[in-house]
């Protein structure tokens, strides 16, 4: 892993080299891609061309902000905390859903899955922007908070004269795990190659602290909604499946159910990722 860390870090290079840009920002989320990632540019420009941008939000974890605090400490970079609430309550996001601040956290997640599972196949509804009314509500409603943090990185970034930097993951990608106008929206993806198993074992080199890679992957938009909830299995299981359909190895020994899980979210990611360049000049 250490021969594609060195390859990573002489990517970034070669990348803000190319285009000219001063530095980068990148949005620190407290969970491990960002906290990999920004390892990989101070590594690549030095911490002193490195930014934070923490984009909290009123339905993010109680520990996120802690946890992004602890990145940017160990990282040694400096950074800003800019919570994007005030974006989002100005939109009338939050006036779709009863008010949190009524609630008991615990409540907040049992609603929050109580709203995903009244759905046939929320995840390939999520990836096709399927369902009735009210689920298409749902979507929009967590999907504006990856479209606001996305403008103001580039606020940050444009003002600077940085970079922006993604963190998804080949598994991301592949299963369509990210928003579009969202955190799919870049300008240097540097683990894009590398499946969520693979950034795991990356940060385990790299040495991001062990709180970091010990807690559960979420996407930190609506309470209690982790990544593997959302997707229907484990990143171990999907990873090693993804890998196998990938290279037509053989399937055997997998679970039929699991195989056909991820066959299905293969081809709703494949619809988004169409819609995403639906240009003129491919119909």
């Amino acid at each position: 892993m250490s021969s594609d860390k060195n390859r990573i870090v002489d990517f970034i290079r070669a990348k803000t080299e190319q285009y000219g840009f001063k530095g980068a920002i990148i949005g620190i989320s407290g969970g491990i891609d960002s906290a990999v990632v920004g390892k990989l540019l101070v590594d690549a420009l030095g911490r002193e061309r490195v930014f934070g941008l923490l984009l909290p939000e009123r339905d993010s974890s109680k520990t996120t902000v802690a946890d992004s605090k602890l990145v940017c400490s160990y990282l040694g970079i400096d950074y800003a905390l800019k919570s994007i609430t005030p974006l989002v309550r100005k939109l009338g996001v939050y006036r779709m859903k009863p008010p949190a601040r009524l609630f008991p956290r615990k409540i907040q997640e049992n609603y929050a899955r109580s709203v995903w599972e009244k759905n046939e196949d929320p995840y390939i509804n999520d990836l096709k922007t399927s369902g009735g009314d009210a689920y298409r509500k749902n979507l929009a409603y967590y999907r504006t908070k990856h479209r606001f943090r996305m403008i103001r990185m580039y606020f940050e970034a444009e003002k600077r004269r940085y970079a922006v930097i993604g963190t998804t993951n080949l598994t991301e990608h592949l299963t369509g795990f990210y928003i579009k106008w969202g955190d799919d929206s870049s300008d240097i993806e540097p683990i894009m190659h590398l499946y969520k198993t693979e950034v795991f074992k990356l940060a385990e080199e790299l040495g991001i602290p062990g709180k970091i890679i010990n807690k559960k992957p979420s996407p930190d938009v609506a309470p209690g909604i982790t990544d593997e909830y959302a997707l229907g299995m484990s990143y171990e299981n999907l990873d090693r499946i993804l890998k196998k359909i990938r290279t037509n190895s053989d399937t055997a020994g997998e679970n039929a159910d699991d195989i056909e899980r991820v066959r299905q979210i293969i081809s709703a990611a494949d619809y988004r990722n169409v819609r995403n360049l639906n240009l003129l000049e491919n119909q």
